[in-house]
């Protein structure tokens, strides 16, 4: 019960203040879970986003689940959802139904703190895997091709390149003993289960029609995070008349402007279409396939990566993640909280409450966006 606490604690704090998009929460995920409390090391926490980065979905979704069942089994993986996903949800369904959502100052204040926050996990990350030649030159190579080939499915083809040339390069270093696995086993049955019903759920919704079987074909089909998915489900929801153009904008522009993940951008759309239970059931089956996924992807990776080749892999491919998040570092995440020199010393300053007065994030947080609606 104090397990199921804590993670109710954590990730409901989390869900009102991780603003910034999906590298940001990543970054206050680093913070909260391996900083402050140790619930896994750099190394474990880097594998489960490593992971995450080569399925399908929300990414920043899928560790959070993974976070919490690492913590609290299933049911720890279903309230870490919950908790940090709800308040978006929300503030996304009641901007369809109530609210104009045009961004303020106090929002622009959020996205400067998230500058400090990637940059306060990429550092400390960058210190443990990508501190020696290797693996920097792996990790500078990662984040350069990430920022210069611009595609959807470059983060999947960055992540292999990295484990393929950490097996090639680092097989003989690596230690024939096992990491400690990061997080408890996967069951058999959840882990071979899930993949059967993600095939079947996916396959009913490219065959089926229909306003929710769009959100779980999105869910399902989409690598490189909550922006990719956008243009996805105004294919699958716009084209067929289900929203409007100018209402799927609207919500896009809201999307910008709460916390959590951008996949809550669907409990926007399902309350245009049916209100607060086409918003609950939008929402459901966008996440639904990701949760699935984690649980098989847990099941397979548990039994691959004690393979002596799989671990040098993994050397690689932990530096291919500090590049990852590197170039996220400049493009998202700068790139849109910083637009001057006030948003710069509320990032400067972010980082000094974080890294060296060690402060809480949610108070930072709250700081930020006094900040910005005083400064921005």
């Amino acid at each position: 019960m104090n397990r199921f606490l804590e993670v109710a604690r954590s990730f409901g704090i989390l869900g009102f203040t991780s603003f910034g998009g999906p590298t940001a929460h990543l970054g206050y995920f680093h913070t909260e879970f391996v900083e402050r409390r140790r619930w896994l090391d750099d190394r474990q926490y880097s594998e489960i986003v490593a992971l995450s980065q080569l399925l399908p979905g929300p990414g920043s979704s899928q560790v959070g689940m993974i976070l919490g069942y690492h913590r609290a089994g299933f049911g720890g993986m279903a309230l870490a959802w919950l908790m940090f996903t709800w308040p978006s949800l929300a503030l996304m369904a009641a901007f369809a139904l109530l609210i104009d959502p045009s961004p303020t100052g106090w929002t622009a204040g959020l996205l400067a703190a998230a500058v400090a926050v990637v940059f306060h996990a990429v550092a400390g990350m960058a210190r443990s895997m990508a501190n020696t030649a290797a693996t920097a030159t792996i990790a500078v190579a990662s984040g350069i091709a990430v920022l210069a080939i611009p595609h959807a499915l470059t983060h999947l083809g960055v992540i292999a390149a990295a484990g393929v040339v950490g097996a090639l390069a680092f097989n003989k270093l690596v230690d024939a003993t096992p990491p400690p696995s990061p997080l408890r086993s996967i069951p058999a049955w959840a882990g071979i289960g899930s993949l059967v019903v993600f095939i079947v759920a996916l396959f009913a919704a490219v065959i089926g029609s229909g306003f929710y079987p769009a959100f779980i074909q999105a869910g399902s089909t989409v690598f490189g995070g909550g922006h990719v998915v956008l243009p996805l489900l105004e294919k699958l929801v716009v084209m067929p008349g289900y929203v409007d153009s100018t209402e799927f904008l609207s919500g896009y522009s809201a999307a910008q402007a709460v916390p959590g993940p951008m996949f809550s951008f669907a409990a926007y759309l399902g309350a245009l279409y049916g209100g607060i239970p086409g918003a609950v059931l939008a929402s459901i089956a966008i996440f639904f396939p990701a949760a699935l996924l984690s649980i098989c992807g847990l099941f397979f990776w548990g039994r691959w990566r004690t393979a002596p080749r799989i671990q040098a892999a993994v050397t690689g491919i932990n530096a291919g993640v500090v590049g990852l998040l590197g170039a996220a570092l400049y493009d998202p995440v700068f790139t849109h909280g910083v637009t001057g020199v006030a948003s710069l010393a509320i990032a400067a300053t972010c980082w000094l409450a974080l890294a060296q007065w060690k402060l809480p994030p949610w108070g930072i947080a709250v700081g930020a966006a006094l900040a910005g609606w005083v400064l921005l």
